[in-house]
């Protein structure tokens, strides 16, 4: 995500906090009823846990976990992004912010698929 000058994030651990705050930013005005609550609830896991693992792939205890990790990190982008796919067919009035999220959620995927395959690429 851009940040508030629109200047790009390379901190990745910057990068996806703020992510995971755009997303809760989100969640806040969304009607809690019985079919969002469980979606609001996959989507707030799944965009916290990228963030979360990857600061613990920061602090890795090897090559191997660190891959596994970043690997995590991909998969749970991966999971957010569908979440805000549904979330937002079942709430057009927030569309455009669920599009939005949505495409960092992909950003974030292909930078984590970048890191793997380099990271494997240098004998990791």
């Amino acid at each position: 995500m851009a940040n508030d000058k629109n200047v790009k994030t390379y901190d990745l651990g910057e990068r996806t906090a703020k992510f995971s705050e755009h997303v809760l930013s989100l969640v806040r005005g969304v009607t809690d009823s019985t079919i969002n609550r469980p979606m609001i609830s996959q989507l707030v896991k799944s965009a916290t846990s990228v963030g979360a693992n990857y600061m613990e792939a920061d602090g890795a205890e090897s090559k191997k976990d660190f891959i596994h990790k970043i690997g995590i990190c991909r998969k749970e982008a991966k999971e957010t992004e569908y979440w805000l796919r549904i979330i937002s067919s079942g709430n057009p009035d927030i569309k455009s912010k669920c599009d939005t999220l949505s495409n960092e959620a992909r950003e974030l995927s292909l930078i984590f698929s970048k890191i793997i395959t380099s990271s494997r690429q240098n004998g990791v």
